[in-house]
């Protein structure tokens, strides 16, 4: 967890004000019950160098020949204790990690529709492990920071990071509110699977307006249901398994909001339904997944009755 070159990287820009976040102090303070073992793990990370790194469609850091077969065997082990791998896939040393998301398809579905990344300045927010953040690098990023409040994931990053150390990018255990109000930074800002789990996705959406430099991109996708301008659904309880659901927009409620918000080019790059290939059950994911989310009789709907989960993605641009 060296966040000395983050450290440079902000001085002297508006992000110097994340830096009190990257100081041993901050992480010190986390009372996340599990941190404790997190960070044990982290330190008996093997010392391998990758004789390779590819940020292609499975994320593939060094290979087999790097280490030896204890050493395998014991980062093997190690990757273990780290379950559930939500977002993915990645292959470190020749360990194959069988994400619960194949996330490649989702990146594939918008990389050609939206502006060029190379040497732009990212954040992902909701990043989870970083699986998009290594993608964006391929992509010619100049840095990738990302944000999200789940250390259980924001370690699985920092496990990566160990073996990635000069990459660009890093992720920090941090909520959107918690980051200044007025960064005015970023080229390009992703929010992807997060807006439907905000109980005010206006605020949420002013927020990563306020992330972006004029002219900025932001690229949003979500959940969505079918319906009309001004039509979201609000769960009763819970939706597709899920307890943090506050509101499921229609496309056109989406677009809506973006423009109440002030963004303009407002343009939804694509539509698609969450199949079983893309997110299932895996060795690394062993619990509840898609699947158990759906009603075993009609998948067009979810086990709370409710019409099952389709994705939009959709791009903006602050004036």
């Amino acid at each position: 967890m060296n966040l000395k070159p983050l450290q440079e990287l902000i001085e002297s820009t508006s992000l110097e004000a994340l830096r009190p976040f990257t100081e041993d102090e901050f992480l010190d303070s986390i009372r996340h019950g599990d941190f404790p073992k997190w960070r044990r793990l982290l330190s008996e990370l093997p010392a391998i160098q990758p004789s390779s790194v590819e940020f292609a469609s499975k994320v593939r850091i060094g290979t087999a020949a790097d280490a030896s077969k204890e050493i395998l065997k014991q980062l093997h082990e190690q990757l273990i204790e780290f379950i559930p791998w939500r977002k993915g896939p990645f292959e470190l040393f020749g360990i194959d990690v069988n994400t619960e998301w194949q996330s490649n398809l989702k990146w594939d579905r918008l990389i050609n529709d939206i502006s060029p990344l190379e040497s732009r300045r990212v954040l992902d927010v909701g990043s989870g492990n970083g699986y998009y953040g290594f993608r964006m690098l391929e992509e010619g990023a100049q840095m990738v920071l990302g944000i999200d409040p789940h250390i259980a994931y924001v370690a699985q990053f920092w496990l990566l990071k160990h073996f990635t150390t000069k990459s660009p990018i890093f992720v920090l255990p941090l909520t959107l509110e918690q980051l200044p109000q007025t960064l005015n930074y970023f080229d390009t800002v992703f929010s992807m699977g997060v807006i439907y789990h905000r109980r005010s996705p206006i605020d949420h959406i002013l927020e990563l307006k306020s992330c972006l430099r004029p002219g900025g991109e932001l690229v949003i996708e979500s959940i969505c249901v079918d319906g009309i301008a001004g039509y979201c659904l609000t769960p009763e309880k819970k939706y597709a398994r899920m307890g943090n659901v506050w509101f499921v927009p229609s496309i056109a409620t989406l677009v809506q909001w973006l423009s109440r918000c002030g963004m303009v080019d407002i343009e939804i790059i694509d539509e698609s339904i969450t199949t079983l290939e893309e997110q299932r059950k895996t060795e690394w994911m062993p619990y509840d997944s898609l699947e158990d989310a759906l009603d075993k009789d009609d998948s067009q709907l979810t086990i709370e009755g409710l019409p099952a989960p389709k994705r939009v993605v959709i791009k903006a641009t602050r004036p």
